[in-house]
């Protein structure tokens, strides 16, 4: 049921998990038009890799800092409130960056930037999971994660209509982030209010719904993984820059297309069972992607359905989330979700690349396989106990 007073008609629940994903997929069209401009404009700024490098790993640092308070300081403010509060801050940020061309100044502007973007991550999932049906729930958080990706994938296409030089993409990123408050304005009256918050530490999630929370920091490793270290792997087996860049784009298409059809499944049966089936075949296309190196047509697919699997670990973890909790301790729990996504997105790639130059070629491939085999002792665990965990 609803964190609201009174519980949500079937109609008021479509409308609130519209507005909540609407609002998502522009801010991530947004998000990904911001984050290869601003690399690109650091560079041309004349700043080396590791300067580089350091400024976007910022943005997780940001997450693991400040969205545990979000949950307390939405109960006080209000959801929709601090939503569109972080939202306009973060289109504000967007056009910022641009006019303040100074690479000091930026790592303050991305600290800023990434707090209001984990805001709004923690307290969409949060109304989505809230207003979605239990028995529907995999699907929404299906959709909802088939519409981020498209939006992610837009945003880098806008930058070759309006290019990377010049005020235009800053505003229209900018813009993006404005447009995104509309949804959230219509549906003011449907957000799910938190009341009395409570201030429980991760470890609380961690033993409430440790599976739910774990499946975001490996696929925080492992997305962060595939997407900066896929194109070195392929380098290093004799690829050209162009095709190794190319296998990240079959990685993202089967994320794209693998969410709804698995988050059906996932309505279905055991979601437990589902995150069994995921980190299994996981581990499995990780430790087959030596033997499919050798034929790109055969890497390629591999990838695709690896990628896709993968990515359902996000879906399927959400889902399994809102069916463990409720009300306050679920916005916690979500915080501490997208806490654990961020800390494996920034060791994620130092693990995997660490592996690759130790084994070089395959520890890129060892590294994903013995990752996904880790999560497989909770689960096992989960399962063998007998109840959802």
């Amino acid at each position: 049921m609803s964190a609201l007073s009174q519980p949500l008609s079937d109609r008021e629940r479509l409308g609130a998990m519209a507005a909540a994903i609407a609002c998502v997929a522009v801010v991530g069209t947004g998000l990904g038009l911001s984050i290869p401009l601003l690399s690109l404009e650091m560079e041309r700024m004349g700043a080396s890799s590791v300067v580089i490098g350091l400024n976007t790993a910022v943005a997780g640092l940001a997450a693991i800092l400040t969205v545990p308070f979000v949950p307390r300081l939405a109960a006080s403010v209000g959801v929709v409130r601090l939503l569109i509060l972080a939202i306009a801050l973060g289109g504000l940020c967007l056009t910022a960056f641009k006019v303040f061309p100074d690479i000091v100044l930026w790592f303050p502007l991305r600290f800023v930037f990434s707090t209001t973007m984990g805001v709004l991550f923690v307290l969409s999932e949060y109304w989505i999971n809230d207003a979605a049906p239990n028995e529907r729930r995999g699907l929404v958080m299906g959709v909802y994660a088939t519409v981020l990706a498209i939006g992610f994938a837009i945003g880098p296409t806008l930058l070759t209509i309006l290019g990377t030089e010049g005020y235009a993409p800053y505003l229209a990123g900018s813009a993006l982030f404005f447009v995104a408050l509309t949804p959230l304005i219509l549906a003011r009256n449907l957000s799910p209010s938190l009341g009395h918050a409570k201030g429980d530490g991760m470890m609380t999630y961690l033993r409430l719904a440790p599976l739910a929370v774990l499946a975001a920091a490996l696929y925080g490793a492992v997305e962060a993984g595939a997407f900066a270290i896929l194109p070195l792997y392929g380098l290093r087996i004799g690829l050209d820059a162009q095709v190794s860049a190319a296998l990240v784009s079959a990685v993202a298409l089967g994320n794209v297309l693998f969410q709804i059809p698995v988050g059906l499944l996932a309505d279905r049966i055991d979601r437990r069972l589902v995150l069994l089936g995921a980190s299994l075949a996981g581990a499995l296309g990780a430790a087959l992607i030596p033997a499919a190196s050798g034929s790109l047509p055969l890497l390629s697919a591999l990838l695709f359905v690896w990628g896709g699997i993968a990515g359902t670990l996000y879906t399927v973890g959400l889902a399994h989330l809102g069916a463990t909790l409720r009300g306050p301790d679920l916005a916690g729990a979500n915080a501490a979700f997208v806490m654990l996504y961020n800390a494996g997105l920034m060791l994620g790639p130092p693990l995997i690349g660490g592996s690759m130059d130790l084994f070089a070629p395959q520890g890129f491939a060892l590294a994903l396989a013995l990752l996904f085999a880790a999560y497989l002792v909770p689960v096992l665990r989960s399962l063998a106990r007998g109840r959802p965990g």
